[in-house]
């Protein structure tokens, strides 16, 4: 029986362009302490590798102890596996709870293991980062400020909804206390306005959500409206990075003055993921308010956005502020690009189909993925999102960021609206397109899963290329089905053959090989499982929470770290604990691991950090889509109107008159 049960009702770093982007994220100057490690940011240095971690999972005697102890106070499961303990359900590394009941799965027992891992890294956090430190490190356990005095508790707020849904209360109350007593945003630092945002802001309203919808989690008193009053008081001072010219948003913002700051690299220009993934948070933070500039200002981005004519529904990865423009031509679904496309069927499905302009931009976006991006593998047939690192004419790049991995399950969200596939078979709008999108769907789910299955860890590196046809073989001309051995993952066809043919097509190359505890495959696989309801996604998600289980957790109870790579079964900690962690990867696994009818999906909408939010009826605030869009001719140009006559204008990233 659960003991909580809700009642039903990133980058290619051997290019300059992205070492640079690196050194900026990674090093600081004049007065600033330091940001952690950003969501969106390319993150390719590499900490040295602790020399004291030896042996199967870099672990030494002490190392060995501690797991002793683990063994006998029932954590760990016991037993090795055939394969030394990688993966597999008799692994002792790998299994905390985990296993069967009878002749079937107990899933039950596994949701539990993941809640154990939870406590295990909040405990750690708890015991050497509570001074409200932003960033953690399990090995050295210690952390670090990025504002002075006391931090903003990143990983405090950032981790206060997944508390919610696995009934920790004691560890919520604490978090709470925190937030009353120490939080304040009266700090001389400028913060990033997206990862703020998502974060900061999207853990605030979420934990105000779930606290009036989750039984017992609700306090009576001077406290109620604790969560809602401090991310009011944080939104105020996010407004003004909306002060630019354009409208759209600068990168940064200093939290005590409201003051927007431009990027620090990019030549000024902001990313286009990182502006146009503000609008779930601030349009549901206008619906509880009923301040309506949250959802102005917010808005004024996406139209801003999309007069700029991008074509086929493909946005570059770079806007500036100041003056509403692109920055180069430059097209990905990895980092600084990725999250504009999932906020588009989002904000769709946020205000309950009310606002169609962004199902036509998402729809718009899919058909050019389809287009310009959709390639496949030589031996296996793995469908590849590769880039456009020189515009949509330029030449394929057949190269996936880890971040891409979102896509299957923001197709299946889009083709389904988050029912069920078998309810939404019965709908008249359902046809030959929503069928194309969830096998789409199926089939770059396949792919992201083989990227961790194609490495010795069973952990997935940041980045993967990919062996392609030559010249490339485009969804656009041919639809190609994944063959068998990749559909199976089979490990070996004979004891002789030292590689099977579908691990020929992934490339990991050393600067990629590290993991950052990133949550976009489990995303994925959860959005899956909840729409089609096939077990394998399920199982396949076990196996990366065994291998997360096995390889990443640090001795002394230090919880859990990134690590430095995955090709090796000595990875190598990172000595860094991501936020996202806590608020996504964990609660991904917590939440595809449970049923389903937590969190239906036809409720809510969950933000780019995993924050769950309502839908919501938007007219009962008077709210509605205050833009409507230029229209396009049958080549995709915008048509102008000039002086009462329509004229086509070619080109993007410009006005019409600019030079």
């Amino acid at each position: 029986m659960s003991s909580f049960s809700i009642p039903r009702n990133i980058p290619n770093f051997e290019n300059a362009q992205r070492r640079l982007e690196d050194s900026v994220w990674n090093k600081f100057n004049g007065k600033e302490k330091g940001l952690p490690m950003y969501k969106d940011k390319p993150a390719g240095y590499k900490r040295g590798r602790t020399k004291w971690l030896r042996g199967k999972r870099g672990l030494g005697l002490a190392g060995f102890v501690v797991l002793v102890c683990f063994y006998w106070l029932g954590w760990l499961g016991g037993g090795g596996g055939k394969d030394g303990g990688r993966g597999g359900s008799g692994s002792g590394w790998g299994i905390l709870k985990g296993g069967k009941k009878g002749k079937g799965i107990d899933w039950e027992a596994r949701r539990q293991s993941v809640r154990d891992a939870f406590k295990l890294s909040w405990g750690a956090y708890e015991k050497y980062g509570w001074a409200g430190y932003d960033e953690f490190h399990p090995l050295s356990k210690n952390g670090r400020y990025m504002a002075q005095p006391n931090g903003l508790g990143w990983i405090i707020v950032d981790a206060l909804d997944t508390m919610m849904l696995m009934n920790l209360t004691t560890e919520l109350v604490h978090a709470k206390e925190w937030i009353s007593t120490t939080l304040s945003y009266d700090k001389d630092q400028d913060v990033n306005t997206f990862e703020t945002t998502i974060r900061m802001l999207g853990g605030l309203l979420s934990a105000h959500y779930l606290q009036d919808i989750l039984p017992g989690m609700k306090s009576d008193g001077a406290d109620e409206d604790l969560y809602l009053e401090k991310a009011t008081d944080l939104a105020d001072r996010l407004m003004g990075a909306y002060d630019s010219p354009s409208g759209v948003p600068w990168a940064s913002v200093i939290l005590k003055t409201g003051k927007g700051v431009a990027s620090h690299a990019d030549g000024g220009a902001s990313s286009t993921a990182e502006a146009t993934t503000l609008q779930l948070e601030m349009k549901y933070l206008a619906y509880l308010t009923g301040e309506e500039h949250y959802w102005q200002k917010a808005e004024k981005v996406m139209s801003v956005v999309d007069n700029n004519g991008a074509k086929d529904g493909l946005v570059p990865i770079f806007i500036y502020a100041d003056r509403g423009f692109f920055r180069g031509s430059e097209i990905r679904l990895g980092s600084r690009g990725d999250s504009y496309y999932e906020y588009l069927i989002k904000q769709y499905l946020q205000t309950q189909k009310q606002e169609p302009v962004y199902l036509d931009m998402w729809e718009e976006a899919l058909r050019g993925v389809k287009k310009h991006l959709i390639t496949y593998s030589k031996d296996s047939n793995f469908t590849v999102l590769a880039e456009r690192p020189s515009g949509i004419e330029g030449k394929l790049h057949p190269k996936m960021d880890h971040l891409v991995c979102f896509m299957p399950g923001t197709i299946a969200l889009g083709a389904t609206g988050g029912l069920p596939l078998s309810e939404a078979r019965k709908a008249k709008s359902w046809g030959k397109k929503e069928e194309e999108d969830i096998q789409l769907a199926r089939e770059l789910m396949k792919t992201c899963v083989g990227m961790y299955k194609v490495t010795p860890t069973g952990l997935a590196p940041e980045i993967a290329h990919f062996n392609i046809y030559d010249p490339p073989l485009m969804m656009r001309n041919q639809i190609l089905p994944s063959k068998p051995d990749a559909t199976s993952f089979e490990e070996k066809k004979s004891e002789d053959e030292e590689e099977v043919e579908w691990k020929k097509d992934y490339i990991i190359k050393p600067a990629d090989s590290h993991n950052l505890q990133r949550p976009e495959t489990v995303e994925s696989l959860f959005y899956m499982w909840r729409i089609t309801g096939d077990e394998v996604y399920r199982q396949w998600g076990w196996e990366m929470f065994e291998a997360f289980a096995k390889y990443t957790m640090v001795e002394d109870g230090g919880g859990f770290s990134s690590i430095n790579d995955v090709m090796t079964t000595e990875p190598g900690s990172r000595d860094n604990m991501e936020s996202f962690w806590l608020a996504e990867t964990l609660k991904y696994f917590y939440l595809l691991f449970g049923p389903n009818d937590i969190l239906p999906l036809t409720d809510i909408v969950l933000n780019t950090e995993a924050h769950p939010f309502p839908r919501f009826d938007a007219s009962k605030k008077h709210f509605k889509t205050g833009w409507k869009r230029i229209p396009r001719d049958e080549k995709g140009n915008l048509i102008r109107e000039e002086k009462g006559e329509g004229k086509a204008v070619e080109g993007e990233g410009k006005k019409e008159g600019e030079e």
